[in-house]
């Protein structure tokens, strides 16, 4: 419902219906000549940054999952050279470890058989002291017995006298 026809009092002034309506139609031919092709313009624009803006962000998730894809790859070649190293790592260590116990056991023989060597020596050399002070006591008591024996003339007289008998015979 209108103004005018709420109220009976008012009367419609065509005049200025028609003034009204003239300007609006020039503000209408204004704002599409100056306002709406800038605003058109703008908004032409605008959707062409988004766009690009859309274009780029699609590239850059392209490059993204490039990225991904070529961290993937770096990481797996990264593993397979860590497994390798550490392969390698327990067959020297393996390989040092047979080392050391063959060398330890061949050094372990050796010291065995100079120690054996060096038991044998000093066996021997015990034997042979052993001999020595058995040699040197019963000289020592074939001593006293002789000089007891020979203590009298007499005795020592027969005993060299049997002596060089024996000594002729021989």
């Amino acid at each position: 419902m209108s103004l005018l026809a709420l109220n009976p009092l008012v009367k419609p002034d065509i005049g200025l219906l028609f003034w009204t309506t003239v300007t609006f139609l020039i503000l209408l031919v204004l704002l599409r000549k100056f306002a709406w092709k800038p605003i058109l313009n703008a908004v032409k624009a605008r959707e062409a940054s988004i766009d690009n803006a859309l274009a780029s962000a699609e590239n850059a998730r392209e490059e993204m999952a490039q990225l991904k894809s070529d961290n993937e790859k770096i990481l797996k070649e990264a593993r397979e050279e860590r497994d390798a190293i550490l392969k390698e790592a327990r067959e020297i260590k393996e390989n040092t470890i047979n080392e050391a116990k063959e060398k330890a056991a061949g050094e372990a023989k050796r010291i065995l058989e100079d120690a054996q060597e060096q038991i044998e020596n000093q066996k021997m050399a015990a034997i042979t002291e052993l001999k020595n002070q058995v040699g040197e006591i019963s000289i020592a008591i074939a001593e006293k017995i002789l000089r007891d024996e020979l203590a009298d003339k007499g005795k020592q007289q027969a005993l060299v006298d049997e002596q060089l008998k024996d000594f002729n015979l021989n």
